[in-house]
């Protein structure tokens, strides 16, 4: 496999930084940094005219990391509930995905990307949960959710009441047809 050795322009995830010389396959220079103007050749000359950018970006970095880490300290053992509509079963109509996660932490103040949530599927059931939540490579954490109904209390105790009852009342159904069943014979 041939690599080229390439000076980054720009941040690229999971690549580098401003003023970082990489070596990355031939295809994906050419398909992808170079079209975008996101990787240039490394000589010395544009070393030098990329250093002072580097040292922004940089900084901008250390006190982006500074905020992370706050927010790290403040989302440690964080509880969100989600309110769902639910069938009797407790299984959702929908569900919960890490999207209503990410925008539940956002609207209580957290600044997320969606992608720091990590579920591996949708959620389908009222229960309690523990989320994943990755804010850095070194800064992981979990969350507790909370997925509840959405109907009040007395109205579920209410539905439970009736549906006894109706199952009661063709208990007692079938109990008078197999009487009645009985008086023929």
């Amino acid at each position: 496999m041939k690599t080229i050795k390439l000076l980054l322009t720009e941040n690229v995830d999971n690549l580098g930084i401003v003023g970082d010389v990489v070596n990355v396959k031939a295809g994906y220079a050419r398909n992808y940094l170079l079209p975008r103007g996101l990787a240039g050749e490394p000589t010395e000359g544009n070393i030098a005219r990329l250093a002072e950018r580097r040292a922004i970006v940089e900084a901008e970095m250390l006190e982006l990391r500074k905020q992370t880490e706050a927010m790290f300290a403040k989302i440690q053992d964080y509880e969100i509930t989600l309110q769902r509509s639910h069938n009797e079963q407790g299984i959702l109509f929908g569900g919960v995905s890490q999207h209503d996660i990410a925008e539940q932490l956002r609207a209580d103040g957290f600044d997320i990307d969606d992608r720091v949530v990590r579920i591996g599927q949708t959620i389908k059931r009222l229960d309690s949960y523990d989320i994943p939540v990755v804010l850095a490579q070194d800064l992981k954490t979990e969350i507790k959710l909370w997925v509840v109904s959405d109907r009040p209390a007395e109205e579920l105790e209410a539905e439970e009441r009736e549906s006894g009852q109706s199952r009661e009342s063709a208990g007692a159904d079938d109990e008078e047809l197999v009487a009645a069943e009985a008086d023929e014979d």
